[in-house]
């Protein structure tokens, strides 16, 4: 009876004919620091890839689903938007969307630190050989990578599916937060500034409930602010006419009107309902001497310009929080 024959599993040899360990062959994975702060959040991180890719698919089925129904509709040689369910859906979807970025700031951002702060993980790290400022960059890397991603693939979603009707105001004016802050780079602008926000005020009050508290205050009071300074973004456009009150300018389509005048033949303005208070218009016009109207307004061609720059203030102001983390986290971090 012959002895059977040990087998050995065939290792991998380099190119100089050692052979390699089996951790050389195997594909990138986290390890140090990025797979400790991957484990501590990847619950959170796991719900958002999801309930991101979960979201965009939904819209794109949307997307393809709008298309259908304008081709039926004769689109894109119809000019009249056919009243239909679609309205609504992109008026609820951007509700829902614009809480986003209070969402992020309150569930991922406030925890980040302050978890770490109020139940000791941070007196841990600081007891080994990381320092603060690469504990911190790499909390704030993880994360602002995985809120970036989700947020710019909502974003591109929901312009592709707006994209088609975004020169109707009846759908959605482009000018309202329900457009103008779900596309392009506003939602990533957004999303990450309320992030920073929440990281900084939990290293401040280093209790996770309270920050989480404040930090939905503070992201309310930034989408109330950002809503009251959006139109300042654009450079207003003016029109004016001479061929009496009864002839009122033409606006390029979808243009937001600002403001309204009746204008004299000196150039002086009058409040648009300034004749409702005379007799009638003739004797309107003889009082004051008008000769048509001045008409300030937004072009929508002024719309991606403007939300790029209000993005890049949004982006100047997380790089000044994020540089105040860095330096209260190397002065006092545990």
């Amino acid at each position: 009876m012959s002895n059977p024959t040990k087998t050995s599993s065939i290792r991998p040899t380099r190119p100089d004919g050692s052979a390699a360990s089996p951790t050389a062959t195997r594909g990138p994975r986290l390890s140090g620091m990025n797979w400790l702060i991957w484990r501590q959040h990847r619950a959170g991180f796991w719900t958002l890839f999801v309930a991101t890719a979960v979201t965009v698919a939904w819209l794109v089925y949307q997307r393809i689903d709008l298309m259908d129904y304008l081709t039926a509709h004769g689109w894109p040689d119809s000019d009249k938007w056919p009243e239909g369910v679609h309205r609504q859906r992109f008026q609820l979807v951007s509700y829902g969307l614009g809480f986003i970025p209070i969402l992020l700031g309150v569930f991922l951002g406030a925890p980040l630190l302050a978890g770490d702060l109020e139940n000791g993980t941070a007196k841990l790290v600081a007891s080994q050989s990381v320092t603060s400022s690469r504990w911190l960059a790499t909390k704030l890397g993880i994360g602002g990578l995985v809120l970036i991603v989700c947020t710019a693939a909502l974003s591109i979603a929901f312009g592709r599916w707006w994209g088609p009707v975004k020169n109707e105001p009846t759908v959605l004016g482009w000018s309202d937060g329900s457009a103008f802050d779900n596309t392009g780079p506003v939602p990533v602008a957004l999303a990450l500034f309320t992030f920073v926000g929440g990281v900084v005020i939990g290293m401040l009050l280093r209790r996770t409930l309270i920050s989480m508290v404040v930090t939905f205050a503070f992201a309310v009071v930034v989408q109330v602010i950002w809503s009251y300074f959006r139109l300042d973004l654009g450079h207003v456009v003016t029109v004016t006419t001479n061929k009496g009150i009864n002839a009122f300018p033409q606006l390029p389509r979808s243009a937001l009107e600002i403001d309204r005048s009746l204008i004299s033949h000196s150039g002086q303005t009058y409040g648009w309902g300034t004749c409702a208070r005379e007799v009638s218009d003739k004797v309107c016009v003889q009082k004051f001497d008008l000769v048509g109207w001045s008409v300030d307004y937004l072009p929508i061609s002024q719309m991606s310009g403007m939300q790029w720059f209000g993005a890049s203030v949004l982006f100047a102001l997380t790089s000044a929080v994020i540089a105040f983390i860095f330096i209260r986290g190397r002065k006092r971090i545990v």
